[in-house]
């Protein structure tokens, strides 16, 4: 009896939770379906007439159609440098026993102590100089400052945990450092390495103080939603959440697929 007490306080303490930190998206994703004056309502309007006009003005919005291309070539473009620079690093950090490891592991994560006004500043001038400003390569450089330091730090626990006998049987077996990397420490680290790279992706979709300040025409999906708070003298809140939720979707959508992707890796294994 005492057993099962405590399994229902566990389960609803876990419940009340993950309902508080659902709430707001819930809310978002319900007034998104909604007229204003069902939204501004006093009590709220659970029950309510739907209605899809707020998607159908987000995406009549030019800017958002190009915010998403932008978004997504800029994040994709600034993920995949950031692992194929990032994660070799990382295993290099990892593999290292000495007294230069932990200067390393304090130094990129330093990197991520910068306020984004302190980087945006001295980048603006040095993209201004160069004739880049708001362009795909200076942003996608910027962002570069976020992957790797996040997939770098992200990443030097999975490789410390590959066993260092798999790796020693590969080295007597005549293997090369690449062929260690490749074909030992990287598939047994992956799983892992998994969640910071979906991690890093949602930083850089979510990041807004970069993008609004070296951007013009080239803005990413973050700037061109913060945009719609401007629509007329009466903010169009069910525009605002459906924009929202477009926001949310993607990062949503990925990490839905990794999830189901990385279920059946474990469960074919």
């Amino acid at each position: 009896m005492q057993n099962i007490t405590k399994k229902f306080v566990v389960y609803s303490l876990i419940t009340i939770i993950v309902f508080i930190l659902l709430f707001p998206v819930l809310w978002a994703i319900l007034s998104s379906f909604k007229e204003l004056k069902d939204i501004v309502v006093t009590p709220p309007k659970f029950i309510f007439q739907p209605i899809i006009d707020n998607y159908l003005t987000v995406f009549a919005r030019e800017g958002i159609r190009s915010g998403l291309i932008n978004s997504a070539v800029v994040c994709a473009s600034a993920l995949t440098l950031g692992i194929f620079f990032g994660v070799p690093s990382a295993y290099a950090i990892a593999r290292n026993s000495g007294r230069l490891k932990q200067h390393l592991q304090f130094f990129v994560l330093s990197l991520r102590f910068l306020p984004p006004i302190a980087i945006i500043v001295p980048f603006m001038g040095l993209w201004l100089d160069f004739g880049l400003y708001d362009s795909y390569i200076a942003l996608i450089t910027t962002y570069l400052l976020i992957s790797i330091s996040v997939i770098i730090w992200m990443s030097i626990s999975p490789f410390e945990r590959v066993p260092s006998e798999c790796i020693e049987a590969a080295k007597i077996d005549g293997a090369s450092y690449m062929q260690v990397f490749f074909k030992v420490s990287l598939p047994i680290a992956l799983p892992n390495l998994v969640g910071g790279f979906s991690f890093t992706f949602i930083l850089l979709w979510n990041e807004l103080l970069l993008a609004l300040a070296l951007t013009s025409q080239k803005a990413t999906l973050p700037v061109a939603v913060s945009a719609i708070a401007k629509m007329g003298m009466e903010l169009p809140w069910g525009v605002v959440n459906a924009a929202a939720v477009t926001l949310m979707l993607p990062p949503l959508a990925l990490l839905g697929l990794l999830t189901r992707s990385m279920s059946r890796a474990f469960y074919i294994s």
